[in-house]
């Protein structure tokens, strides 16, 4: 089986650009499964029910949400009904959404995504290492792949994580910080890491925002609100190949799509 999971959509131009390349992407990449972060696809902070619609409709399979997932309330009904998007398992066991989503293939196999939130650096949560073991132990996900989309600020943070489930899930990748690090590998026990998966979107301005609000706030402490950027739109993601009898990574690649 072969997956691929697109790191954190930014604004309605991240949005158009994936809905425009996921078809493509899924024929020229082989790809069974497809997998997005949009937490920050609404304006840069939250997901609506529109967007989610629209990129289910071009082939996302699964999506996952962070820190800003609650960001648009209109979201919460598909939160509540959808078994295809998943909000930080970590949270409150009463908060809206459930932490993990599964989808079965037309073949029969399936395929599940469990989404956590880091605590370094981050809103206080419970913790993400006890909460995935609950989860992996409590026999509701079914047999096959498993991806963890790790939404964390440290480096140090993901990368005890993906140790800590080497040879436990197929992949640890991170999300959050919308920079694409270059250290995708494969750890000794077979599960697939990457720190940061990057950022869909404009990467012209600073992490999806535009440069001269950011650095109006930095420079003089003056509260701006800081709008999407523009130009230079690319899908950063990662594509993984999965051994179809133990589950594990064979192989893990960045790419970057662009309109």
């Amino acid at each position: 089986m072969r997956f691929g999971f697109i790191g954190d959509i930014v604004g309605k131009s991240g949005i158009s650009c994936v809905v425009s390349q996921v078809p493509a992407w899924r024929r020229r990449a082989g790809l069974d499964v497809v997998i997005a972060n949009a937490e920050n696809a609404y304006n840069g902070s939250g997901l609506s029910p529109g967007q989610y619609h629209n990129l289910v409709a071009a082939g996302v399979d699964l999506i996952t949400l962070g820190d800003h997932a609650y960001k648009k309330r209109e979201i919460y009904s598909i939160l509540g009904t959808k078994t295809d998007i998943a909000r930080p398992a970590n949270f409150p066991a009463n908060a809206p959404g459930r932490g993990w989503a599964t989808i079965k293939l037309a073949d029969g196999r399936h395929f599940s995504v469990i989404a956590l939130l880091g605590r370094v650096f981050m809103r206080p949560v419970d913790c993400p290492f006890q909460c995935v073991d609950t989860i992996l132990k409590s026999g509701e996900l079914p047999p096959g792949p498993v991806l963890v989309d790790f939404h964390a600020e440290a480096t140090s943070d993901k990368q005890l994580m993906g140790h800590y489930l080497d040879g436990r899930v197929s992949a640890v990748l991170g999300t959050h910080t919308h920079v694409t690090t270059a250290d995708e590998r494969v750890l000794p026990k077979g599960t697939a890491f990457q720190c940061d998966v990057g950022m869909s979107g404009p990467h012209s301005g600073v992490i999806g925002r535009e440069t001269k609000q950011v650095l109006k706030t930095v420079l003089t402490f003056e509260p701006t609100s800081f709008s999407v950027a523009e130009g230079e739109i690319e899908v950063h993601a990662t594509e993984v190949e999965v051994d179809d009898q133990t589950f594990l990574a064979k192989s893990i690649q960045r790419t970057i799509l662009r309109d």
